[in-house]
């Protein structure tokens, strides 16, 4: 009898050893958005990048396994004017062709005013990388959810628009981003059912 005990114990000792992982989610990518608002001579516009891949781990119980790895494809830009699309695409600009994709990696989540969600990261846009907050809201639905981010940027800090477009009076400085993201529980972490 001694030896079930032993194995029970080093079983014991490797689940625990094991370490924890939030939910993982897999993205409906035809379902979700990712757009930005800004302005020009004072007239706000609505932008969008229409591919990008998003890696979502999250449980709100366990923000300390929660992790979003979201790459942006930049030349996937759409904002429904195809000559400020070209221009912004070009060297003044996001300069495209030289730095074609953004990076945003989650460092930490924390608890935010009023119980809300901050989520703490990098986002590296035109070779620069800077530490970016996004308000998180997640709603579950069984084995579906949405994610909600936000954050606000600005496009200065990154380089983006040079010249006599760093005038912010001319584009607005402060740049609105917005995720809308579609998911469901991966296979894996999905809740049993009853």
């Amino acid at each position: 009898m001694r030896w079930i005990f032993v194995l029970s114990g080093v079983a014991l000792a490797y689940g625990m050893a094991m370490p924890a992982v939030a939910a993982t989610w897999q993205v409906d990518a035809a379902h979700s958005t990712l757009e930005f608002t800004n302005s020009y001579q004072d007239v706000r516009y609505t932008g969008q990048f229409k591919r990008f891949t998003a890696k979502i781990d999250y449980d709100p119980a366990d923000l300390a396994h929660a992790k979003f790895d979201v790459g942006v494809d930049i030349t996937s830009l759409d904002t429904q004017n195809s000559e400020r699309d070209h221009a912004a695409l070009g060297a003044n600009f996001f300069d495209a062709a030289k730095f074609p994709r953004a990076h945003f990696v989650t460092t930490a989540f924390h608890k935010g005013a009023g119980g809300t969600v901050v989520a703490d990261g990098t986002l590296t846009l035109r070779g620069i990388s800077k530490p970016v907050e996004l308000q998180v809201r997640f709603a579950p639905h069984g084995d579906d959810a949405t994610l909600d981010v936000t954050t606000q940027l600005k496009r200065l800090d990154f380089g983006i628009g040079s010249g006599q477009w760093a005038d912010t009076s001319l584009i607005g400085d402060r740049v609105t981003v917005h995720g809308h993201l579609v998911m469901t529980r991966a296979a894996s972490t999905q809740a049993p059912s009853h």
